[in-house]
């Protein structure tokens, strides 16, 4: 009896302690101001844009922990208000199922980073030339591919001249060596918005290969690797 107690106060103690997992895609707002979310390990990135009329409006996003109930956050890049980079922020959240309220906005599970093989937050670090690969060392200069189960964002800038150079995202499939990707927000070009892209891809040492073709219809060749595995 004495053990069975202890057993059920440890299975409590671990009930008690367990840290909210966000890691997934989310969805909040309306078609108009509709709002994705991207968990990936200690990393998220938020894309507002309105599906309606296919304009981007934003994007931001950054590094993360969860304490005491409170969502703390420093934002790498926010092209809704540059002076939130690089400053840490709060805002209380509660999860509850698949429905989360984070700050002022109702957000509800779109994944849990699955099925897609690519869930992560990756960095590029190679890119083919006529030279062959060119090795990339990001600093802060980054661009960046976060991903949940379905959902896909990359967004290009510089955490220390708040720079924004470009994002886009949208839903995406792996299957049978082939990544593919449904753009449904570019803030270069909003007349892509819809266009679905195929690349070959493949995972070697925990690096992702992807080559094929640009949005642009322009060859590209790259290598792209885990933030968790580079430490930044």
């Amino acid at each position: 009896m004495k053990a069975l107690l202890v057993f059920i106060l440890l299975g409590l103690s671990v009930v008690s302690f367990a840290q909210p997992n966000l890691t997934g895609a989310w969805e909040a707002g309306t078609e108009e101001n509709y709002m994705v979310m991207i968990v990936a390990n200690k990393f998220y990135s938020v894309a507002v844009y309105n599906k309606k009329d296919k304009s981007y409006t934003g994007t931001y996003g950054g590094t993360f922990r969860i304490e005491k109930g409170e969502f703390i956050f420093v934002n790498e890049f926010n092209t809704l208000n540059k002076d939130d980079i690089g400053t840490e922020g709060r805002s209380v959240f509660q999860l509850k199922g698949d429905a989360l309220k984070l700050a002022t906005y109702d957000f509800k599970k779109l994944d849990d980073g699955k099925p897609g093989a690519l869930a992560g937050a990756w960095l590029i670090t190679g890119r083919g030339t006529g030279k062959g690969m060119q090795t990339m060392t990001p600093g802060a200069r980054k661009t960046m591919k976060i991903l949940s189960g379905t959902r896909f964002q990359w967004i290009a800038y510089n955490s220390e001249t708040k720079e924004f150079f470009g994002t886009g995202g949208g839903t995406y499939t792996t299957e049978n060596g082939k990544y593919t990707e449904t753009i449904e927000v570019f803030s270069r070009d909003n007349n892509r918005v819809g266009a679905k892209l195929k690349f070959d891809y493949s995972l070697v040492d925990g690096n992702w290969r992807h080559s094929g073709k640009s949005s642009s219809g322009q060859p590209i060749d790259e290598i792209w690797t885990q933030r968790q595995k580079l430490g930044i």
